[in-house]
């Protein structure tokens, strides 16, 4: 009678969570989540729950106890991921078992999924993201009275365990692509005139911070698609500066800079392509495809 019952009450907890469930399907046809939901959607949806569950059980811990909860046990952490993305099926179920290994509640944990199409590129139904400096997911959010205090981006520095443990003592190592969340933080607290203004100093900090072309190409393409046309000008921009003899930075650099309709120093980027990759078709049917545009 018990388990009866109990299998009753998983049911209508599963009923009543799908009515507030958002989906979408992406430009491959694929059903995602979109927006906040509860963890247990994860292990009851069909598609889902296959990397949910492979994860989730084939994550090792730790013979020792972990000795944590009482450093953690007044957290919350916000998650924002893309059930479209490889690192989110892999470190989010991984997450979720530590945080029940330790005893922690699920309800401190929040979910929220974020769109991968071009228009809404990881972003949430009701702008859940803003403020948030997301340009990689997973991301982890861990906070004390809904102050941000630490944070794990896309995957672990150490491992999970030890990161994890790190946020707990108060020594949080610090997330990866250090180049893209510092120039992110920027555009969210300075005006675009002081940062042109004071570039010089941005683009060193970035000869530290950042260490491989794809970590600001792909903040890039997170401001073009979330239409702030200016940050992400400044932020390809930097990055031809940086990794001078990458190709594809200029090759992004020119696509932002087409899109903003500066047809010839666009022009110019996709040049720069071919003087050092002299093969790249993509490259010559932009300059043909500019070419005509500005001949007009």
């Amino acid at each position: 009678m018990r388990s009866s019952l109990l299998l009753l009450l998983c049911a209508y907890c599963t009923f009543s969570y799908s009515q507030e469930i958002n989906f979408y399907k992406n430009a491959k046809g694929d059903r995602h989540l979109c927006g906040e939901f509860p963890v247990s959607y994860l292990s009851h949806d069909s598609i889902f729950s296959i990397w949910f569950h492979k994860n989730y059980s084939e994550f090792k811990l730790p013979k020792k106890r972990l000795r944590m909860k009482s450093k953690l046990k007044n957290t919350s952490v916000d998650i924002y991921l893309g059930t479209w993305c490889g690192d989110t099926q892999k470190w989010v179920p991984r997450f979720v078992k530590l945080w029940d290994e330790l005893g922690l509640k699920r309800n401190r944990l929040r979910f929220i999924a974020l769109y991968d199409d071009e228009a809404r590129y990881k972003t949430a139904p009701n702008g859940e993201e803003k403020g948030q400096q997301i340009h990689r997911v997973p991301l982890f959010v861990f906070k004390s009275k809904d102050l941000e205090y630490a944070r794990i981006v896309e995957s672990p520095r150490n491992d999970l365990v030890t990161d994890v443990a790190q946020i707990a003592l108060g020594f949080p190592s610090k997330p990866h692509y250090q180049g893209a969340n510092y120039l992110f933080k920027v555009f969210d607290t300075e005006t675009i005139e002081s940062i042109e203004k004071n570039i010089q100093t941005y683009y060193k900090t970035l000869r530290i911070k950042a260490i491989h072309p794809n970590e600001l190409n792909t903040l890039g393409y997170v401001l073009l698609r979330g239409n702030r046309i200016k940050e992400a000008l400044i932020c390809f921009k930097l990055n031809t500066h940086l990794f001078k003899y990458n190709p594809n930075v200029y090759d992004s650099y020119g696509e932002a800079l087409a899109r903003n309709g500066d047809h010839k120093k666009a022009l110019k980027m996709y040049e720069k392509v071919l003087e050092i990759e002299s093969k790249n078709k993509h490259a010559k049917s932009q300059i043909k495809h500019l070419q005509a545009l500005i001949s007009h």
